[in-house]
């Protein structure tokens, strides 16, 4: 008897004695319509008992020991509407009790034990709470009848111990218009030796409400003391929630992953304000870009947001941290691709056949001036909204919304909350581009800021033309055919002379930029690989440019690292350039199929480039190159530094990013730097910033 069929979705644990390391009694719950009961001695542990449910499952468990002994009871509260419990006899869990009341799924219970008597608190999906009472029952003389109401009793007896407890309801908590799915105790404490459990419990619920609940000093009756949670956005409310030890803060996660933290206030103890809490994307990270002064970061990924990350420098104090400071875009598609366009202004493109173009607002500058410390200055609409029934943000500009404006966009100080962060932070959409026939895979901007790339999902060659934008006029310069197949990634030179293609069909191809025509600068096909001169054999997922574009690098699903240019330097005419450029590395096998490469816009103390490379278990390995001769040698080739399993991202790397530039809070001259910063994203859901020191590479 082991582990169980199917996926675990509750379990609780009791420590059976003193000493914790001895004995430890756990239970838990899975969709394999089974409750498993565990013993834990030392690091030891063994399924020790298995109740079946049949046909229905049991969503939540919870243990404790009956009231004045050591004897286990076992709650469980399932798709039926009833609540078992189960008490622990002859080293057996008997079913003892069901306790009918709940009318749809039951989702939360937890005991709680208070002086003489134990409480159980269970939530459901009829969008109630009940509160259950355990206690001893007295052996006495069998009470005479008279009018007085009394509470239904459900009696039972523990032979081992030949007592007899009953199960009261206590009380009905009403209050939630949706769905409960968690209610909590506040934790116990110490105090003179022994335990003290407060009377407070808290509930979340999917209406985007979470409650504190507290019996009235009075009258008893437990009423309402305080409701925090979310107002409008397109969430789905709150999963689940939690007191801190001390129940002076409350943190609740939301169906989509969010944190949120409250804090009650030291002079109002009724008032709870909202607390800077960490956050980030939901789902897998598909790319991630620095803003072209380095100061922060945007990152798109599959939980459909774009979300910006910058530091938060505090007042009057040395440290500082990273945290999510704007979210410009919720979409309605599973985010795949984004470029800058300046400082303020990205392209980004989704499972759809638009790329959309936005635009930071004046009070998103604003607020990143006051949260980063760095002066910045703008003329640009307020904010931005998203209609009702559609995917576009629309620039806040109107007269009529002037005078509210300033209540709904709010100066901010330090990083704001998850609610503002889903409403307050967007940035208005001021373009779309329409052309691809499919969904969009990949963008990318020149370094001028004066030409789009992008290429979307292809099985043929008329679907996988690169297009070429102008971000003047926003029109459609170029369609640039070569691919059979996707194009996974593209890179504009350093210099702005030259594309880089990489595609699922195992080729690159590089475009030369020829002169401008009136409309914009026109792009033509100067080398590429096929299916003779192809050195990758699986897909090619990731390329990138050396600083001075005079090499470029390519990484593979078949494990290869190539870097790529003209060996040699002294052939420099257009018509041999399909032939002289070659590899001009050897062969790097990465140990893993490599999704992502970036090289460092500085090199090390010796000349020699960082190149990043991401692979598909996770991990981030530093190498640095540079080519001694004519021929490539593999000691061209050093490994600096592989990234331990808690740097490294838990899935695949996506998307590796150097920062170009020192920022106005760094040095002015990047290459004086002692220190450089990589960023990476991953499908493990994480952006990850590496401080990486290029004097000891």
């Amino acid at each position: 008897r082991g582990s169980h069929d199917e996926s675990v979705c509750a379990v609780d644990a009791v420590y059976q004695s003193d000493e914790p390391d001895l004995n430890l009694l756990i239970a838990s719950a899975a969709s394999d319509s089974t409750v498993r009961i565990w013993s834990r001695h030392g690091s030891e542990a063994k399924c020790i008992e298995i109740l079946q449910f049949g046909n229905g499952f049991v969503m939540d468990v919870c243990l404790s020991f009956l009231p004045g002994s050591n004897v286990p009871i076992l709650a469980c509260g399932g798709d039926d509407c009833k609540i078992y419990l189960f008490i622990q006899q002859n080293g057996q869990f008997q079913k003892t009790l069901i306790l009918p009341g709940h009318e749809d799924w039951i989702r939360g219970i937890e005991w709680a034990v208070c002086g003489e008597d134990l409480f159980l608190a269970s939530c459901a999906q009829d969008c109630l709470i009940r509160i259950w009472k355990v206690c001893t029952k007295s052996k006495q003389l069998p009470e005479t009848e008279d009018d007085s109401i009394r509470l239904k009793e459900n009696v039972f007896t523990v032979k081992d111990t030949d007592t007899t407890y009953a199960v009261t309801l206590e009380s009905v908590l009403a209050g939630h218009e949706n769905w409960v799915y968690a209610v909590h105790w506040q934790p116990s404490f110490s105090r003179d030796g022994s335990m003290q459990q407060p009377m407070r419990i808290l509930s979340a619920s999917m209406d985007k409400t979470v409650i504190i609940w507290e019996p009235d000093k009075e009258s008893g009756v437990w009423l309402e003391q305080v409701r925090v949670g979310e107002v409008g956005g397109n969430t789905l409310g709150f999963f689940d929630c939690q007191f801190s030890p001390d129940g002076s803060m409350i943190i609740a996660h939301a169906f989509h992953g969010a944190l949120h933290l409250w804090k009650q206030t030291a002079v109002n103890k009724k008032e709870w304000t909202p607390e800077v809490v960490i956050s980030g994307h939901f789902n897998s990270v598909e790319d991630v870009k620095w803003d072209p002064e380095g100061e922060f970061i945007i990152s798109v990924g599959s939980d459909q947001t774009t979300r910006l990350f910058a530091t938060w420098k505090r007042k009057q104090e040395t440290e500082v941290t990273w945290h999510e400071i704007a979210r410009p875009q919720v979409h309605g598609y599973d985010m795949r691709c984004l470029a800058m366009i300046g400082r303020f202004q990205f392209v980004s493109g989704a499972d759809e056949k638009v790329l959309r173009v936005f635009r930071a607002p004046k009070n998103f500058i604003e607020n990143f001036s006051n949260i980063t410390g760095i002066p910045q200055s703008s003329d640009l609409p307020e904010g931005a909204t998203v209609p009702a029934l559609g995917l576009s943000n629309k620039a806040l500009i109107s007269d009529y919304l002037v005078p509210y404006l300033s209540m709904l966009y709010k100066c901010l100080l330090e990083p704001p909350p998850e609610d503002h962060l889903l409403q307050n932070t967007l940035w208005p959409e001021i373009q779309k581009l329409y052309g691809h026939g499919y969904e969009i895979f990949c963008v990318a901007c020149n370094n001028s800021n004066t030409v789009i790339a992008s290429a979307c999902k292809a099985s043929k060659k008329e679907h996988a033309a690169i297009i070429l934008w102008s971000t003047t006029s926003w029109k459609k310069l170029q369609s640039l055919p070569f691919h059979n197949l996707t194009v996974t990634q593209l890179a504009f030179s350093p210099n702005d002379k030259f594309l880089l293609a990489v595609s699922r069909d195992r080729n690159w191809s590089l475009w030369r930029k020829q002169d401008s025509s009136e409309s914009g600068p026109v792009f033509s096909c100067c080398a590429y690989t096929d299916k003779n001169t192809a050195v990758h054999s699986r897909i090619i997922w990731s390329c990138d440019w050396t600083p001075d574009s005079k090499y470029f690098i390519t990484g593979s699903r078949d494990k290869k690292v190539i870097i790529w240019g003209q060996c040699d330097l002294s052939v420099t005419t257009e018509g041999n350039m399909l032939d002289s450029i070659k590899p001009c590395s050897t062969i790097l096998d990465a140990g893993d199929s490599v999704t992502a490469v970036g090289i460092s816009r500085v090199l090390t103390p010796h000349g020699r480039y960082i190149v990043a490379v991401g692979l598909e278990n996770g991990k981030i390995i530093l190498y640095t190159w540079k080519q001694s001769g004519q021929e490539p040698t593999l000691t061209d080739w050093t490994t600096c530094v592989e990234m331990d399993n808690s740097q490294s991202h838990a899935l695949a790397v996506k998307r590796l990013c150097w920062r170009h530039h020192a920022g106005r809070a760094g040095h002015n001259d990047l290459n004086s730097s002692e220190w450089l910063q990589l960023a990476s994203c991953g499908a493990d859901h994480c952006v990850k910033i590496f401080n990486v020191n290029r004097f000891a590479l």
